[in-house]
């Protein structure tokens, strides 16, 4: 059985480019029944998918008392399902209930990170009408959940809705233990309160969804529950950004063929009315062999090295060795990127009221999270679609596209000067 690995995009100004494996489990459709030995049946983590006209919990109980899983995270909002600690021939019993659509093995997540922020300069974020950064602090009415290694919950440079947190992880908290999360949310949304950094959408509401550890792993089950959470809560929540990526496809079906319970629940998440912002990843690979940036239903963002927030490639290196004003060398590419954003040496908030610069394509998704949450504000109606066309529309070409880009198509650079 395979381990799924996650990460979000990270990467220190001191540390290299994380390499990041991983591969598809396989859905336990018929699994068949072993020894109860436990050497040769040992207990796991699995996810159950039901049917969705099933009450999870009511089938979850049922499970657990008739096949003794040890029930965990219940979905009912983006998934049917449910999560359980089990043996392989319990796997077996409970995927062979008919109200069970599929069973699967349990992924992992983790991190990988790569950075004044330059980046609000680069996608003109100070000129924005909406934006209006004047050095005025004031809230701004619009909902952005961040489903990472949580966030920095009394972080003064970050409206943070503590009542709105929630902890799919270890431990009781939604608090950052590794800074990723909160880096993200300084980028999305950094006060304009004339200290720290700011954000391309200052003072936006952030939802701290902790789906990752302090280590930044973490299971399909917790990003699920993330995902379940924001879908319990889309009348409130507009955007959600997923700085995570593992290797994966979409199969156009959202993961009703091949399986993947992670992309049927951000399918009902964005049929809900939620625009998902997640990272192309840093493999420097075609984005349509990992998740979920391959998924056709999200706004799959791409890394820009930039090294002074303006165009023309006259930035001097700063934090990493790359060429200004160019996709950055650690940035997947490919079909399935929708917009490319600043990613490179991105100064933004960090655990513990600090601030840091970090690069990666996790730092490009939070500047386009910021976008949809601009637009969001002044077009409340806005479908997930009609967000990432609009963004894609204000979009500008003015960065240098090299000719040997691996996937011969430049896309548009995130522009918020309208919106």
């Amino acid at each position: 059985m395979a381990t799924i690995h996650f990460r979000a995009e990270e990467t220190t100004v001191r540390k290299a480019l994380l390499a990041v494996l991983f591969a598809i489990c396989p859905v336990l459709a018929n699994i068949p029944a072993v020894s109860a030995d436990t050497r040769s049946d040992p207990v796991g983590n699995y996810i159950v998918v039901l049917d969705d006209d099933q009450n999870a919990q009511t089938v979850a109980s049922a499970h657990a008392q008739a096949h003794a899983a040890s029930v965990g995270h219940v979905f009912s909002h983006a998934l049917t399902g449910y999560a359980a600690r089990m043996t392989r021939s319990q796997a077996a019993a409970v995927a062979a209930d008919d109200r069970v659509r599929w069973v699967q093995p349990d992924g992992v997540a983790k991190i990988s990170i790569q950075t004044f922020p330059t980046g609000i300069n680069r996608v003109d974020a100070e000129t924005s009408p909406t934006a209006r950064v004047n050095g005025v602090d004031e809230p701004m009415n619009v909902d952005v959940a961040v489903l990472d290694t949580g966030v920095d919950l009394d972080h003064p440079d970050l409206n943070v809705y503590v009542a709105g947190a929630r902890n799919c992880s270890d431990g009781t908290s939604a608090d950052d233990g590794n800074g990723h999360g909160t880096h993200v949310a300084g980028t999305v949304a950094a006060r304009d309160n004339l200290q720290g950094v700011i954000g391309v959408a200052p003072g936006a509401r952030i939802w701290p969804v902790r789906v990752l550890n302090n280590r930044g792993f973490g299971f399909f089950s917790q990003i699920i529950c993330g995902i379940d959470y924001v879908t319990a809560n889309a009348d409130q929540i507009e955007i959600a950004n997923m700085s995570l990526g593992g290797f994966g496809t979409d199969d156009g079906a959202c993961g009703t063929v091949n399986g993947d319970a992670m992309h049927q629940a951000i399918c009902s998440s964005v049929a809900a009315g939620v625009t998902y912002v997640v990272a192309a990843g840093n493999a420097r690979d075609d984005a349509a062999n990992h998740i979920p940036a391959a998924y056709d239903e999200v706004i799959t963002v791409s890394a820009l090295a930039d090294f002074n927030g303006f165009p023309g490639g006259s930035g001097r290196r700063t934090c990493r060795a790359d060429v200004d004003d160019t996709i950055a060398n650690f940035s997947n590419f490919g079909a399935d990127i929708d917009l490319i954003a600043p990613g490179t040496c991105i100064l933004s908030t960090w655990r513990v009221g600090r601030y840091t610069t970090i690069s990666g394509t996790s730092m490009a998704s939070p500047h386009v999270a910021g976008g949809a949450a601009l637009y969001k504000v002044t077009n409340p109606a806005a479908s997930p679609a009609q967000v990432k066309s609009a963004l894609q529309n204000a979009g500008t070409l003015n960065w240098t596209w090299p000719a040997d880009d691996p996937d011969g198509a430049q896309e548009p650079l995130l522009n918020v000067a309208t919106l």
